[in-house]
């Protein structure tokens, strides 16, 4: 199997185009709202490619060097998951010329570019779709569709029943792709945005295409293109069936955040949440789970500040399990500075460039923890072994090792000061070795083949 060296590598950035920055007043629609307005289903604030490109020099003193992209082809809606023109740029968005200068800035800074790819199913504004509109039963396209019977309802309110919808959204039309001609349609769409620079595809609710033979013929095209380009999968759940040579390089993590945010929310213990996050590495093969995207928040979740209720420090440990894990740490636009935001759509709010809108401190320790990534190769490529647990006391150590390179991650999910003592041994540290915090100025010592630490609550530590 093929698996891109460069994304273990990885620190990813997730921007909702509409969202993240005005680069261009020319092409907002005619009801643009205010920038930062109350995010809704229907409205656009003017975010667009060129606003991405703006602002590179921030993206790059944070430190990130892969972008994740919500969809950016034509369609009605702000999220854009209901394509109608899978072969242009949403105009609303820019065009094809801001799309390669966009590349063209990203590869220059060795920045990767991964784009949305929505499979499953179109907008109602998409070409076939329309013939089948038009056209009903005469349409060459009407097995392109789940069609259950003409003529076809795409309009009033209610669930989808003339024809199959994602979720029985009439929005939503299901691609057949059991149809040849659909295949080769998704496969040429799949090529096309590879040749022209894309640095992979994170492919949208793949599960709800059930079909094994449609993923390999789908990967094999994109690696012809490319065989360094990457493959996401949005999958939820732990299932290994969806990384290998016939699927995807790596999953959307989310069951590192979720046992994460448990923890240090006090839902699960200091057991159940090694038991998680060491459980997902047994998983799945080596390789892939250092290709895993591991967010700590999306599109299509909460914030994370909001679901650690507003807490600051919380926040920092949270950024300091995840970007000491295997896998590429992915950071959703804004969550570096502690935007909130709730359920969809709240979580897609404009992000707040005025000075003083957003949380230095917490942008300033992100920054440090990818720094230290990118400087110490464990972190993105070493083994992970645990060193201490304690249930009752809510603490966890674990270390990332690469050859003689090592680097101790210790962490205290309580509201109470925790002096931890470490079993080194394993790591080949010597009675009287001198170490330090990477992330402060303490030093400790190792006294026989033990580390004292103390932690302050809700605070962790990397020592090397």
């Amino acid at each position: 199997m093929t698996v891109p060296y460069w994304v273990q590598d990885a620190v990813f950035y997730q921007i909702f185009p509409d969202r993240f920055a005005n680069g261009d007043v020319r092409n907002d629609p005619p009801n643009v709202d205010p920038w930062g307005s109350e995010p809704t289903i229907w409205n656009f604030m003017g975010g667009d490619l060129r606003g991405v490109i703006q602002r590179f020099d921030y993206l790059l003193d944070l430190g990130i060097n892969a972008l994740y992209f919500n969809p950016i082809f034509q369609a009605t809606s702000n999220h854009r998951y209901n394509i109608s023109d899978y072969y242009r740029i949403d105009p609303k968005l820019g065009d094809m010329d801001d799309f390669r200068a966009l590349l063209e800035v990203a590869h220059r800074n060795d920045v990767r570019v991964v784009i949305d790819g929505v499979f499953n199913h179109c907008g109602r504004g998409f070409f076939a779709f329309n013939d089948v509109l038009d056209n009903e039963g005469h349409s060459p396209y009407k097995d392109w569709f789940h069609i259950n019977g003409f003529p076809v309802d795409a309009y009033s309110p209610g669930d989808a029943k003339d024809f199959q919808g994602w979720w029985n959204y009439k929005s939503l039309p299901k691609f057949n792709t059991n149809n040849p001609a659909v295949r080769k349609y998704i496969f040429d769409v799949a090529r096309y945005w590879i040749e022209q620079g894309a640095d992979g595809w994170r492919l949208d609710v793949p599960n709800e295409i059930d079909d094994d033979t449609f993923w390999a013929e789908f990967r094999h095209v994109v690696k012809s293109a490319n065989r360094e380009a990457y493959l996401l999968g949005e999958i939820w759940e732990v299932d290994p069936r969806w990384v290998d040579e016939h699927h995807f390089d790596g999953l959307m993590n989310y069951p590192v955040r979720d046992a994460l945010l448990k923890f240090l929310g006090g839902n699960d213990s200091a057991c159940d949440f090694a038991d998680s996050v060491e459980g997902l590495l047994e998983r799945y093969q080596r390789e892939n789970v250092y290709a895993m995207y591991v967010p700590m928040g999306s599109h299509d979740t909460e914030r994370m500040m909001t679901m650690l209720k507003g807490d600051h420090q919380k926040a920092k440990l949270a950024f300091l399990f995840q970007f000491a894990y295997p896998g590429a740490p992915a950071i959703y636009y804004g969550d570096e500075i502690g935007m909130e935001g709730g359920k969809d759509p709240d979580c897609r709010r404009a992000f707040p460039w005025q000075r003083g809108n957003g949380d230095e401190d917490l942008r300033a320790w992100v920054k440090r923890l990818i720094s230290l990534r990118k400087r110490n190769a464990c972190l993105r490529r070493g083994d992970y072994q645990q060193i201490h647990l304690d249930k009752k006391r809510c603490t966890y150590a674990f270390a990332r090792t690469l050859g003689d390179e090592i680097v101790l991650v210790a962490m205290n999910a309580s509201a109470s000061k925790r002096h931890l003592r470490l079993p080194v041994n394993s790591l080949g540290w010597p009675d009287g070795r001198i170490l330090c915090n990477l992330l402060g100025s303490e030093e400790y010592i190792v006294s026989g083949d033990e580390l004292v630490v103390t932690l302050q609550p809700w605070s962790g530590v990397w020592i090397g």
